[in-house]
């Protein structure tokens, strides 16, 4: 018998009492059927492209400044390296949560959540020791075009990811609540944005100090 079906058979879930509902299931945090699934989805979707399209504009204007005679090489931050490493590994902790969820292994599911959004503040913490590196060398917002550049693109960044932070704390606390059904992806929606962040992320460090 499958675990859906012995928590139909359940008393007090589903079929056990009149009127008793399953554990809410999905992928859409919070969404109570297919289509409000499909439209949580979309509209996730929709974010990312708008906010796709809006770092593309800014490297657009990245790489028609950078060759105007004024524009100064920016230092590499030494606090860069682990924080990329702190984004990266949380992505990694994200998927052993799905995971876990999906294998009705609830403790564990909020043991690497918890290490994910760890992970992310940590990393949040990291931008700034970031910029406090770069002030220390003398390099400010205004200093030139490509310090210019790291902090707005960087800061723009930041601001996404304390987005995520916060709805990493929602899922973290419906998971402890269990309101995302073991066995299904409740964390989907949450995972497709986090992992944006992090490929967004890679994407900055490229066009800032490679291209």
């Amino acid at each position: 018998m499958s675990p859906a079906e012995l928590l139909e058979r359940a008393p007090g879930v589903g079929g056990g009492l009149p009127g008793a509902a399953l554990p809410h299931r999905g992928d859409g945090d919070g969404d109570s059927g297919p289509s409000r699934r499909v439209i949580n989805r979309f509209g996730l979707w929709l974010v990312l492209a708008t906010l796709s399209m809006m770092f593309i504009g800014f490297t657009s204007a990245y790489v028609v400044r950078r060759a105007a005679a004024d524009w100064v090489a920016l230092p590499f931050p030494s606090v860069l390296v682990w924080n990329t490493l702190a984004l990266l590994a949380s992505s990694v902790f994200l998927e052993r949560s799905r995971r876990a969820l999906q294998s009705w292994d609830l403790p564990g599911a909020q043991r690497w959540l918890a290490v994910t959004g760890a992970l992310g503040a940590l990393f949040a913490g990291g931008q700034t020791v970031a910029w406090r590196q770069l002030a220390g060398m003398g390099v400010f917002l205004s200093s030139n075009p490509h310090s210019s550049f790291f902090y707005l693109l960087t800061g723009v960044h930041l601001a996404h990811l304390a987005c995520g932070l916060a709805w990493f704390a929602a899922s973290f606390i419906r998971l402890r609540r269990m309101a995302y059904a073991p066995g299904e992806d409740g964390l989907g929606l949450f995972a497709v944005y986090w992992h944006f962040l992090g490929a967004l992320w890679a994407y900055l460090l490229v066009v800032l100090y490679v291209l």
